[in-house]
Formats: C-alpha cells, structure tokens, sequence
C-alpha cells in the first residue's frame, strides 16, 4: 500500500493515545496518531517521523502520523495497514492460490473476523494483528493487553472445529526481524491463547514488511517462536 502527500516532521509530545505534537514545515502541528497502542519505545521525543496529509474539512487534525523512525529502522504505526497489506497479500494468492473469494470483517460466531477467503479446496478465516513492537531483533505482539485479541484466537479454534482453515496473521510493520514472539510479559493471557489456538489447529503466520515514508508492503514470512 502506498500514502499520498507525505512530509517529515519531528515528534514533539504524545498528551494522549489520539493526538501527538509534531513539528513540521516550521510549525508545531496537532496530528492524529493512527494507532492506539502504547509505542511508548517509538514516539519519543526528537524522533523522526512523517505524516499524511489529510484535506478532508471535517477533520480536526490536519494530518496522520503514520510512519517513525527507530534506529536505522523505519516502523509504519498505522493501525489501518496491516488489514490494507494483507489484503494484497491475499489477492496475489500467496496465502492460498488462486482464490475464488476474499470477503474482509466477516462474522463468525461472536466475532467479526478480518478476512474470509476460499479457492477451489480451501475455506478459511484470518484475524489480522499488527506488531510494532520490536526488542533485540524480535517482533512482539500486544504492546497492551488485548482481551479482543484473545477473543479472536478462541473464535479462530471455533472456525477449524467447525471445519474451516484458520490463521492468526501477524504483520510486522517492519523489516529485517529475527523472528515473531507474543509478548508474555505484558499479555501473558494472549500468549497462552495464542498456543492453545495453534495445538488446536490454528496456524501462526508473521509476515514482515518493507516500510518507506510513503508505502509499506508485505516482504517475506518470518519465523513464529511460541
């Protein structure tokens, strides 16, 4: 996926999960953070980051903070944009080929589930996370406690009890990772989901990305660690 009218600016302050301060163009501007985790390890102050520009006249904030640069790392933090690459991911059939049907936020059980796809032998559901958290090479998913994202993996193991394929796609808003791990210390709950949906029949897939200021796209599959 790629962004239009991107510019760089430099992160100033975070008061709350919604809004960041940055200074851009030599002005201090009021940006909508597109991500509500935590990334306390990526918006800190003097960082570079860049922004989409935005000319909808509704809106509040003139632009969206999408993309920061950690280290010599650049990490996309737009929350919309694992969904949006997946999707692509899907659509190349590189997930299942040739596929006769990709139907995205379709319901299952009490869960609305991000994608339904099907080719001539396969029926599956894929719930969709993304990962910005990285430490010493690894990728980790949550930054936070997510009791949704354990909910997803326990409708996932409904889906292949009731005779459907069922990934847990994890897309790592970054490059060059060692491999994917849950993040037991914040979310040790997630961690326990995620193994018992994956002994259950689920199947993990991380796939990380090449990130530029203005596109992100999936790469290539990266190792999951339980």
């Amino acid at each position: 996926m790629r962004y239009e009218n991107v510019r760089e600016g430099v992160f100033l302050s975070r008061p709350n999960r919604f809004i960041a301060y940055v200074e851009t163009g030599g002005r201090t501007e009021v940006c909508h953070v597109k991500n509500t985790g935590r990334c306390r390890e990526l918006l800190v102050p003097g960082a570079r980051v860049w922004l989409t520009e935005n000319d909808d006249p509704a809106r509040k904030t003139r632009f969206d903070l999408v993309t920061v640069q950690k280290g010599e790392r650049l990490i996309n933090m737009d929350a919309a944009a694992p969904n949006k690459v997946f999707g692509e991911v899907l659509a190349a059939g590189r997930l299942l080929p040739a596929p006769t049907l990709i139907r995205p936020e379709t319901r299952f059980g009490d869960s609305r589930l991000d994608f339904y796809v099907e080719n001539r032998d396969t029926r599956a559901f894929c719930e969709v996370k993304g990962v910005t958290l990285e430490r010493d090479g690894a990728a980790l998913f949550p930054d936070a406690p997510t009791e949704r994202g354990v909910k997803h993996l326990k409708e996932l193991v409904k889906c292949v009890e009731a005779g459907f394929s069922a990934w847990a796609v994890f897309v790592i808003q970054m490059e060059d990772v060692r491999f994917f791990t849950p993040n037991r210390d914040t979310h040790p709950a997630f961690a326990d989901a995620l193994s018992a949906a994956v002994s259950a029949g689920v199947r993990p897939l991380a796939l990380d990305c090449h990130v530029t200021p203005d596109s992100v796209t999936a790469r290539r599959e990266t190792a999951v660690v339980l």
